[in-house]
């Protein structure tokens, strides 16, 4: 660390022309759950929203709308389920998983315009967003009040 630099590693930061390239580079290729949510209920043309998740998983619950797609059959099933200029975003369990990082770079070797969205299922559910499980039954909960915004479908931001 050079002297000028600040001793906190909290407030250490790389230039500013490096720190924007970063973040337009990470909201380039991420989206949220509010979102995917404002994006299915337009019913956004082309955006397909692929749950990378095992079986299992998949029939615990799943984002209403979304399809099935675990990440070890992309390579082979991927490029079929994108209707042509349209966009796939994937999620997996959540924050601590990166099984949709895995999808989405899996989706970027076809070719496929590919978005991950951040905090995944867990986050999808703590929003309240519609719910499906695997006999078809759809919920939606009252969000969590200390963890996701209780007022709407967008955080604000």
């Amino acid at each position: 660390m050079s002297a000028a630099a600040p001793a906190s590693p909290a407030a250490a930061t790389p230039p500013a022309a490096e720190a924007v390239r970063h973040f337009a580079a990470r909201l380039a290729f991420e989206t949220d759950a509010s979102d995917v949510a404002a994006d299915l209920d337009a019913r956004t043309p082309g955006l397909v929203v692929v749950d990378a998740r095992d079986a299992a998983s998949w029939e615990q619950g799943h984002i209403a709308g979304a399809v099935h797609l675990p990440k070890e059959e992309i390579a082979e099933r991927g490029a079929a389920l994108v209707p042509a200029g349209g966009t796939v975003v994937v999620y997996c369990w959540g924050p601590g998983c990166n099984g949709a990082t895995k999808a989405a770079l899996a989706f970027a070797e076809l070719g496929v315009p590919v978005k991950e969205m951040i905090g995944g299922f867990e986050y999808w559910a703590r929003e309240g967003f519609p719910v499906e499980s695997g006999d078809g039954t759809v919920a939606r909960r009252a969000p969590d009040p200390l963890t996701a915004p209780v007022t709407g479908v967008s955080c604000g931001c």
